[in-house]
């Protein structure tokens, strides 16, 4: 055989292979995940509970009521160890990685650095996708979505319904112990998600910023408090965080939510509550509705409520009529 046809028969193998070997990656290339919205379904997580990006996460934490008419908070590990979905990992906002454990107030956010390694210590990557539910429906588990946007992840959802949603379905529960793999997972604070006391106090005498207060009407009325005293931030509109779920405790729907609100979805808006959490869920529904600049006073009532040198209200509050 001459040189030149050799060569060229080598020539054509070696494009013959890279061909091959193009055809074979191609085939065997990871499929892109499924779409998924900020709340999804039972159906949706049962049919993608498989998909290897996806990490679930329970973020429960119980509620009791004491003697004296407040709410306790207590760690819901054990209810989890005693049922949670396949596969799902339990995410501890009273625990020391998922809040500032130096704070006087019960769930404050950690440092943006310490939340990521707490949420990394579950599994969770940059490339994941995250589903994230509690037995109340979706209260506890906004407040673990909205740190993870905090911090700059955008890939989580809530399962609308809850746990309880799940069971209706009649869909299993599992007893499993669940370890995962140590995710990596970067760091891109967006500080502006939270607001402080300082923001909040001049918001009072600034039309341009809303703030919302997030607790149920009799408190936000000063008929009945959890905390140092009676009623609600001056200016504060009332949306509480039951009004956002229907009877069977899923969200309602976005025609009706928007019902709610009737602050611009362009300028500022502060969700507040007792401690933060129900905070979230408004916050986390007003992000769905399109607004673009939405905080949560961290430390909400706690933290206002105690100071005696900030203002207070209760229904009616005509001084502040004009300013709202």
């Amino acid at each position: 055989m001459a040189l030149n046809d050799l060569m060229r028969q080598l020539g054509l193998a070696a494009l013959a292979g890279l061909f091959l070997a193009a055809c074979s990656t191609s085939e065997t290339r990871a499929p892109e995940p499924a779409p998924m919205d900020s709340l999804v379904s039972v159906e949706w997580l049962h049919q993608h509970l498989n998909d290897p990006d996806l990490v679930v996460l329970d973020a429960t934490v119980m509620v009791e009521q004491g003697d004296d008419g407040k709410f306790i908070n207590y760690n819901g590990r054990g209810n989890y160890e005693a049922g949670h979905i396949p596969g799902a990992g339990f995410a501890d906002l009273l625990g020391d990685e998922l809040r500032d454990t130096d704070s006087p107030f019960d769930i404050m956010a950690p440092d943006p650095g310490q939340f990521a390694a707490g949420m990394a210590a579950l599994g969770v990557s940059d490339d994941s996708r995250v589903v994230i539910y509690d037995v109340m429906g979706g209260v506890w588990s906004a407040r673990v979505w909205w740190m993870l946007r905090w911090i700059g992840f955008d890939r989580a959802a809530l399962l609308d319904g809850g746990i309880k949603a799940w069971t209706d379905a009649g869909y299993p529960l599992s007893t499993e112990p669940v370890v995962r793999k140590p995710g990596r997972l970067s760091v891109n604070p967006r500080p502006q998600l939270f607001s402080d006391r300082h923001e909040v106090l001049d918001a009072l005498s600034d039309s341009k910023v809303h703030v919302i207060d997030s607790l149920s009407a009799a408190h936000y009325s000063g008929e009945w408090t959890m905390y140092a005293r009676p009623g609600h931030i001056p200016t504060a509109v009332n949306v509480s965080v039951f009004q956002l779920f229907d009877e069977a405790g899923q969200f309602r729907s976005n025609p009706e939510l928007a019902g709610l609100f009737s602050t611009p979805t362009d300028q500022r808006t502060i969700t507040y509550c007792g401690g933060g959490i129900a905070a979230a869920s408004n916050a986390f529904t007003l992000v769905r509705l399109g607004y673009t600049d939405v905080a949560i006073y961290d430390g909400s009532l706690e933290e206002w409520a105690a100071d005696p040198e900030l203002p207070m209200s209760v229904s009616p509050d005509p001084e502040f009529d004009e300013v709202e």
